[in-house]
C-alpha cells in the first residue's frame, strides 16, 4: 500500500496555522514573540544530533508566526483567517499534488490500493542514564506514529553503536507528544 507522511515542517506549520485561526493581530504578535522565546531557549540549549530537534521546531514554528503577522499586518485583518492566506492555501494545494503523485506511484506498484495516510506525529523523548540518575537529561525528538514506536525507536537509538549515548544505559523518563499539538487532527 503507498504510504503518504508529513514531513515534521509541515505539522509545525499546520499546527501554527490552525491555533493562529480566529487569532488577533495582537494575540498572533504574542505567539511569536512565545516562539522567539522558544528558539532562544533552544539554541542555549544542548543541540541535539538529529532531526527534528527543539531547534528545529522552534525556528519552523517562530517563522510561520512572522510570517503570518505580516500578513495580517499587510492585509490589515483583524482577525486571521487561513481561508484568505494564499501561502496556506498553496502549501495545501502542494500537498495534495504530493499525495496524488504518490498515489499515482504506488498504483503502479500496488495494483490501485488506496493511499495511507500514516499519522506520524513528534514525540520529545526524555532520558537519563541509568547509573547516574542525576545527570542532565537527554532530550531527543522522534517523528513516529505512537508514543510507543517513539519510545522503541529512541531505544534503538541509545542502544546503537558508537552512539553519543552509549557510554551507559538510559532509562527513558517522558514521552511527550509535540506536534500537532495533543488533541489536534490531522
Amino acid at each position: 500500500m503507498p504510504v503518504f507522511e508529513y514531513h515534521p515542517d509541515e505539522l509545525a506549520r499546520i499546527s501554527v496555522v490552525r491555533r493562529a485561526a480566529g487569532l488577533s493581530l495582537r494575540e498572533v504578535e504574542e505567539q511569536r514573540r512565545v516562539a522567539q522565546d522558544r528558539e532562544d531557549r533552544a539554541l542555549a540549549a544542548p543541540q541535539e544530533p538529529r532531526k527534528p530537534s527543539e531547534l528545529d521546531i522552534a525556528l519552523c514554528q517562530r517563522v510561520e508566526w512572522a510570517r503570518i503577522e505580516r500578513f495580517m499586518r499587510e492585509q490589515r485583518m483583524a482577525v486571521y483567517s487561513p481561508n484568505e492566506d494564499p501561502r496556506v492555501a498553496r502549501r495545501e494545494e502542494r500537498r495534495a499534488q504530493r499525495k496524488a503523485a504518490e498515489a499515482g506511484s504506488g498504483e503502479q506498484t500496488d495494483r490501485g490500493l488506496p493511499v495511507e495516510v500514516l499519522r506520524h506525529r513528534i514525540y520529545r523523548i526524555t532520558a537519563r542514564q541509568a547509573t547516574v540518575p542525576a545527570q542532565e537529561a537527554l532530550v531527543r525528538h522522534i517523528f513516529a506514529a505512537s508514543a510507543g514506536a517513539a519510545a522503541e525507536h529512541a531505544q534503538r537509538i541509545f542502544d546503537r553503536p558508537g552512539s553519543t549515548c552509549q557510554n551507559g544505559e538510559y532509562r527513558i523518563d517522558s514521552v511527550e507528544q509535540v506536534l500537532p499539538e495533543p488533541g489536534e487532527l490531522y
